[in-house]
């Protein structure tokens, strides 16, 4: 298949322990996406012999020494994605870049939500469709797809939701004050900054991404907390740094946060001047194919 054009902001996978799986990394090859996948120096040798060396970038060790892990544990436990995280912000903003994706390493989809039917995308053309409704807004900080997982085929769902948390798949406005910080539940605490700053996010339901249910991968935060000590210390983390919205609770069999996004609700997007809606419906070169006959 030809793409009429690839992504226009650079996507950064971040990634540990998951050179074999490469989840996130075959669907953006399948899909003709450009990329570069964040890695620790210790794991060079694994990646390079799965992966393509030239899009791997090694973390400099100065990002993890001085993250902020919101806790006083130190390298007693792994730092999590966000060293990376912000290593990849960093990088993309050295490019001159406006905005940047970043995403985690255990994908195994990315979809168009359309009358609804969940359809596999296999063109970058979706990413772009995000960039641009993303840039009609002065004041949309972060944008992204819903997991596919909450989103039913039998449910009537708007083609976007305003002012909620973005998960694991995130197009980040470089320009903004904040950066990645805490060992556990960074995305949802980006997302409430954002928000209790008066700036908006948009959650979109036409486009999804198929996650990787939580702890049914190894690597990652699989290893490094969960298979040890479950959810309670992220939920907890969470619950501490945004007491005013944000408590812990037992759902589905283990310790969730629950937050309350009510109060954004009043946060509005706000359009570029010098946008100017176009007639007609833009289906950025999308059509339907017979997946039997795609790799």
């Amino acid at each position: 298949m030809t793409f009429l054009k690839n992504n226009r902001y650079p996507i950064y996978i971040v990634s540990k322990n998951r050179w074999e799986q490469r989840g996130t990394i075959r669907q953006l090859d399948w899909m003709g996406c450009d990329y570069f996948i964040v890695i620790e120096k210790s794991q060079w040798k694994e990646y390079s012999s799965t992966c393509d060396i030239k899009r791997l970038l090694v973390l400099p060790q100065a990002y993890l020494d001085d993250y902020d892990t919101f806790d006083d544990l130190g390298f007693t436990k792994g730092k999590g994605p966000g060293p990376a995280r912000n290593f990849a912000w960093d990088h993309s903003i050295s490019n001159g870049d406006k905005r940047h994706w970043v995403m985690d390493d255990n994908f195994e989809g990315f979809y168009r939500l359309n009358r609804n039917r969940i359809l596999f995308a296999k063109t970058p053309r979706i990413f772009t469709a995000m960039e641009d409704f993303a840039d009609r807004y002065t004041n949309a900080a972060i944008v992204g797809p819903n997991y596919a997982g909450f989103v039913k085929s039998t449910d009537s769902v708007p083609p976007y939701i305003l002012n909620t948390r973005i998960y694991s798949c995130l197009l980040i406005e470089n320009d903004i004050v904040y950066r990645w910080r805490g060992r556990y539940n960074e995305d949802t605490d980006l997302s409430l900054r954002i928000l209790k700053d008066g700036l908006c996010t948009i959650q979109f339901n036409a486009f999804l991404a198929g996650k990787v249910t939580t702890q049914r991968v190894a690597g990652g935060n699989t290893e490094e907390f969960y298979s040890k000590e479950g959810t309670m210390p992220k939920s907890k983390m969470l619950e501490d740094m945004h007491p005013d919205v944000a408590k812990v609770v037992w759902k589905f069999g283990r310790w969730h946060h629950q937050v309350d996004y009510k109060r954004f609700r009043k946060n509005t997007l706000i359009r570029h001047d010098d946008y100017i809606p176009k007639k007609g419906i833009n289906e950025y070169g999308l059509r339907l194919v017979d997946r039997k006959g795609l790799k």
